[in-house]
């Protein structure tokens, strides 16, 4: 037998390092680039069209800028508190990741070592094969979306500047903890609670920071609360649809390698969000006799958030239970519990952040602690003999850590991100004047989403003599002919 090395394997370049699996290093950047495209312009196109006319602008600007932002600051001295050395039990210590002597030796996570009661090692530190700075790349994504996500909680009236404010500071004082904490090697990570890929660092914390800054902010004006219909649902589709593709690479990157458990994240990602677009649907057209569009979006991004914390440790009929549970559970409290709970009525949470995901992702982590199977969970869990309560020893300890981990993600966010609100409060107003509330993009940003009218005209209502606000209201015609077009367009 041959033991010659394709020439494309043998490494003759300081540049290929006896370490480098290229493979895994091409995957984990390309996993990396689709979590990124999920925010920029994923959900830059969904937020700028699932809204009111007069938001879109500034809608799409807030997560534009949070994901820009949360980059400059992962890079200078967030991502060393959520995945260097040790601080304390719940962060790490504050560095920059910028030289070439910490971002082009081999990855390592210092704090992930997994020891048993007696002081040997269980697990070894977590050492993918490929560069530092891969994964400092891969995990600025995730910190940016999450930031993104909370944006989704504030649209419609957050001043822009306290905004600008928020999102450095929840990054360091809320997202680094959680990161750190459940993936970096802090105390729950070591305790054992499972977080595959972001249900609780990411889409629990998001929902409860996102609900809880929405109470500080206030609300949007009344009228826009009262009618906020989306300005073009086709490109909310197409956000939603890059959303859902780009939900690969954020479940996929989760194994650091490109292995036999990314590829079952993979599918059971896409089973979970199908089966719960398709409940979601369903129970729109059993109550409401209609299948609504946002409806099915709303349900997938329930199904994606809700499959997050178990992708890689659940088998594939698990994801169908939980695909619908979180196409059901979430519409229940969004149709049903919203509209009677007097909190839930009072907090405007523009895109109901909390139901898609910090219910959803709360329901994935309780799932993930009942379905986890014991062979996939050795395939990544830094704890050995991990499982789910479905599998029986010690799966029932592992459903009361799951609770144990939602707890302490709603509990820091409840009161890091109300301590962040209160500290921006006293510096600039959270809210937008009532001036800027009534115009929209153009008091604020000085530019309109659809700034033409007709063939290439500008809007101009004496010469169009049409009345727009978000619904078009067209004159009625003295002429049989236009009478005639004008109420087949009302119809329509």
């Amino acid at each position: 037998m041959s033991n010659f090395t394709p020439i494309a394997y043998q490494n003759k370049s300081a540049a290929v390092p006896d370490w480098l699996n290229k493979g895994d290093n091409a995957w984990q950047m390309i996993a990396a680039t689709l979590v990124g495209l999920q925010c920029v312009p994923g959900l830059v196109i969904l937020y700028g069209s699932i809204v009111k006319k007069k938001w879109a602008v500034n809608s799409a600007f807030m997560a534009l800028y949070a994901f820009a932002a949360v980059l400059l600051c992962w890079v200078t001295w967030a991502y060393k508190m959520s995945f260097g050395d040790q601080l304390l039990p719940l962060w790490g210590k504050a560095g920059p990741a910028l030289g070439q002597d910490f971002l082009i030796r081999q990855a390592r996570l210092p704090a992930t070592t997994q020891y048993y009661s007696n002081g040997e090692v269980e697990t070894t530190v977590t050492a993918p094969f490929y560069p530092m700075a891969t994964v400092v790349y891969f995990q600025c994504v995730f910190a940016g979306i999450t930031l993104v996500l909370i944006a989704g909680s504030l649209l419609g009236r957050m001043n822009i500047k306290a905004w600008m404010m928020f999102v450095p500071l929840w990054l360091t004082f809320s997202y680094t903890v959680g990161a750190f904490s459940l993936w970096g090697g802090g105390f729950l990570y070591h305790w054992g609670v499972i977080d595959y890929c972001g249900g609780y660092v990411i889409h629990l914390s998001s929902g409860i920071a996102g609900f809880t800054a929405a109470y500080w902010v206030g609300p949007r004006l009344t009228k826009d609360r009262e009618r906020f219909p989306p300005n073009n649902v086709l490109l909310t589709l197409a956000g939603a649809g890059l959303l859902w593709m780009g939900w690969a690479g954020f479940n996929g990157g989760g194994p650091y390698s490109a292995n036999i458990d990314s590829s079952m994240a993979v599918l059971n990602t896409n089973i979970c969000a199908a089966t719960s677009l398709l409940v979601w649907t369903t129970l729109d057209v059993i109550f409401f006799k209609k299948p609504s569009v946002i409806g099915a979006v709303q349900g997938m991004i329930t199904g994606l958030v809700c499959i997050t914390p178990g992708a890689g440790l659940v088998q594939g009929w698990a994801a169908i239970v939980m695909g619908l549970l979180s196409g059901s559970i979430p519409w229940y409290t969004m149709m049903v519990v919203h509209k009677k709970s007097t909190l839930l009525q009072k907090v405007d949470d523009t895109l109901g952040v909390f139901h898609t995901h910090a219910v959803a992702g709360f329901l994935g982590g309780i799932t993930t602690g009942l379905f986890a199977e014991p062979q996939l969970c050795a395939l990544f869990l830094p704890v050995t003999n991990s499982r789910g309560a479905f599998y029986g020893g010690s799966g029932g300890m592992q459903l009361l850590k799951q609770f144990v981990g939602a707890a302490f993600i709603i509990g820091w966010n409840v009161v890091a991100t109300s301590i962040i609100c209160l500290v921006i409060r006293l510096v600039v107003p959270l809210r937008m004047p009532e001036e800027q509330l009534l115009v929209g993009d153009d008091a604020v940003h000085g530019e309109e989403a659809y700034a033409l009218w007709g063939d290439g005209e500008k809007y101009d209502v004496t010469k169009h003599g049409w009345n727009s606000d978000d619904t078009t209201h067209h004159n009625r015609n003295k002429g049989s002919g236009g009478g005639a077009v004008a109420a087949a367009m009302a119809q329509v």
